[in-house]
């Protein structure tokens, strides 16, 4: 099939080489002339791992395109995704700007019968909204929606490989599901992943599995906190309480906070569709509110190793990326911790495998990027572990030790509650744990 994939961002750009891998042909358009070059010179501008492998080979087998020529990759296609930012507003909700001009652009442009896929994380009613917006389109218009569920750092396998494609259709449209049906039939060979509803429920049904990962997080990063309090182990908990088959172990390890690109925008947006309800969706609004105290824990337990005061501090920071594999600092807890310590007036010394070069375009000078891990350790007052990267998982701490002014380690992620540091001459401090 001919596939044009307008916008070129995370979803656009791994959805577009997902379907190019699986044999269609697909145009990657961008208003962004500067990004299409780009990645027309084969620069990838997100570190996703397998991407860039996957992007040459499409690229090279001539299924894969890249143009900043929207109108005429519009016409060239029988389906048109559309895959554009939907940033929070002030608000809350979601900008749809974007979206929306997409919409026009297509009924402008199309001139066949097109499946119009709205692959965008949108609230309730967006596809209405293009719908309306395609009403006096030249061709005649089916629009769809089809939620993307990709994991930054792992969205290669979960587009070739998902735990179901959710897809929101018209029952009547019979031409739209057997297109949809057939895009997506290479992965599903095994047994069929679709999950045919509505197109609100399809809406809906991204903003709720996002919000329900969140809330697990965040009830376990309080119950982290907590177990600080009474002397309880969270490990213990999480064990405990993930043995039952009900609960389950995934989304139940503590540590500073969630951040990223969608969980903090989704739960917001789904917070704001219900207010304009005429509810109020207190568990989501909780959530938030959680998320955001959790991220001030370890800036919080720095202050209590130093009576208090952190300026002229050197403290050096262990990940900055809001998960590991991937270079993405959006609403990552890192970010509010080295923005603490700025504001209170203490050295900054940080290193991510990935993020460097994002964290660089943010923080400029303020803050130091060493090449390696060990270097941004030098002269440290304390070592602030955010982000767990494999590579930081068994650290020489002999080395460290060496390395450091003061041993202090501050764990977020309570990776090394089990080597024995205490007894190796460190302070330890993770979260809500008893160990080292």
């Amino acid at each position: 099939m001919n596939i044009c994939m307008v916008g070129t961002g995370y979803v656009g750009l791994v959805s577009g080489t997902g379907f190019a891998e699986i044999g269609n042909r697909v145009i990657c358009a961008d208003i962004d002339a500067t990004k299409i070059a780009r990645l027309q010179k084969g620069e990838i501008p997100i570190f996703e791992p397998g991407l860039d492998e996957m992007v040459e080979r499409n690229v090279k087998g001539g299924r894969l395109s890249f143009s900043n020529d929207v109108g005429a990759s519009i016409a060239a296609s029988q389906m048109v995704f559309i895959a554009v930012g939907t940033p929070q507003g002030e608000n809350g909700a979601a900008d749809l700007r974007a979206v929306e001009a997409v919409a026009k652009m297509i009924g402008e442009h199309a001139i066949n019968e097109t499946v119009v896929v709205c692959k965008s994380t949108v609230p309730v009613g967006t596809n209405a909204k293009v719908r309306r917006i395609l009403a006096n389109a030249k061709a005649k218009m089916h629009v769809v929606s089809n939620p993307e569920f990709l994991k930054e750092g792992d969205a290669i396998n979960d587009f070739l490989r998902p735990d179901r494609i959710v897809i929101g259709c018209d029952q009547d449209d019979t031409f739209a599901r057997e297109l949809m049906e057939k895009l997506y039939h290479p992965v599903c060979l095994d047994h069929d992943r679709i999950v045919w509803m509505a197109p609100q429920s399809a809406e809906l049904t991204k903003y709720v599995a996002n919000t329900m990962l969140a809330m697990r997080i965040s009830f376990m990063n309080e119950i982290a906190q907590l177990c600080d309090k009474v002397g309880a182990d969270v490990h213990d908990v999480r064990l405990g309480v993930g043995s039952d088959t009900r609960i389950g172990t995934k989304f139940l390890y503590s540590g500073p906070g969630y951040g990223g690109s969608c969980f903090p925008k989704d739960v917001t947006a789904l917070s704001h569709t219900a207010r304009e309800a005429g509810m109020e969706l207190t568990l989501a609004e909780t959530t938030d509110i959680v998320n955001q105290r959790a991220k001030l824990v370890l800036a919080q337990k720095l202050r209590a190793h130093f009576d208090g005061s952190l300026k002229g501090k050197r403290i050096a920071v262990w990940g900055i990326a809001f998960k590991p594999r991937t270079d993405d600092i959006r609403e990552a807890p890192a970010l509010t911790l080295i923005d603490a310590l700025l504001a209170e007036g203490a050295e900054v010394s940080a290193h991510d495998p990935e993020a460097r070069a994002v964290a660089k375009e943010k923080y400029g000078t303020r803050i130091e990027l060493p090449e390696t891990a060990y270097d941004a350790a030098k002269g440290a007052d304390a070592l602030v572990l955010v982000t767990e990267w494999r590579q930081y998982q068994s650290p020489d701490f002999e080395k460290l030790k060496t390395l450091m002014r003061r041993p202090l380690l501050i764990d977020g992620r309570n990776i090394w509650s089990g080597y024995g540091l205490r007894s190796m001459g460190f302070t330890y401090d993770g979260i809500g744990v008893r160990g080292s």
